[in-house]
């Protein structure tokens, strides 16, 4: 398969499907533009690339398809300058892409292969304002300070306040709440002073955040 060519394809299909939800922001397609999907995909899925079916990765994990992603990341209305904490590495895509808009991203997997795997995958692309710790995001130390903008691809069973209190005054946070046999809506939280103002998006299915750094991989 010519990968340079499928890129491209992949690419311009993929902007036109944006266009049709109504996604437009130049700074997030340039980010995309920038970061080809393919050095993220295993490569047994290279032609899924740039689909919007999740795929699996290492450590049985999956990739979430590339529309939810991109569409997570534009309702975060993501700017120059913010500081973003994503909880749940996987590949490492969506990481690439803040990357390439804010001034910088924390990045945290539960797993050492996956954390290690995006590293370099960073360094292959230049990305060097991407930090990548390993853990569920929990008990980490506060010299990181706040954030502009978290980003969460696993669900929680209630308001996540802990993560939540972590953001700015005027900061955003996208995740997922509902029990894991439950319905799940993707949830924006903005934080107003010290309250939060919760908006339902849609629904999602996403694993529970699971505590603590994996045993193994």
């Amino acid at each position: 398969m010519n990968i340079r060519l499928s890129e491209k394809e992949g690419f311009a299909s993929l902007i036109l499907r944006l266009r049709a939800e109504g996604i437009t922001d130049k700074n997030l397609i340039m980010a995309v533009e920038k970061t080809p999907r393919s050095r993220f995909t295993p490569h047994a899925y290279m032609d899924l690339a740039y689909s919007s079916r999740s795929l699996p990765i290492e450590c049985g994990e999956v990739m979430e398809g590339v529309d939810l992603s991109l569409q997570m990341l534009h309702l975060l209305d993501l700017k120059p300058g913010q500081r973003v904490l994503e909880i749940g590495t996987g590949s490492g895509f969506t990481a690439a892409v803040m990357g390439c808009i804010v001034d910088r991203v924390v990045t945290i997997d539960r797993y050492k292969t996956l954390s290690g795997l995006a590293s370099q995958r960073f360094a292959d692309l230049g990305l060097n304002n991407i930090v990548v710790a390993t853990g569920d995001g929990r008990g980490w130390s506060d010299e990181e300070g706040t954030f502009d903008r978290i980003l969460v691809t696993a669900a929680f069973d209630e308001m996540p306040r802990a993560f939540a209190e972590r953001l700015v005054s005027g900061g955003m946070m996208i995740a997922a709440i509902g029990e894991p046999d439950q319905p799940q809506s993707l949830v924006r939280l903005t934080k107003i002073g010290s309250r939060f103002e919760r908006e339902d998006l849609f629904p999602v299915r996403f694993q529970p955040l699971h505590k603590g750094s994996a045993a193994v991989l």
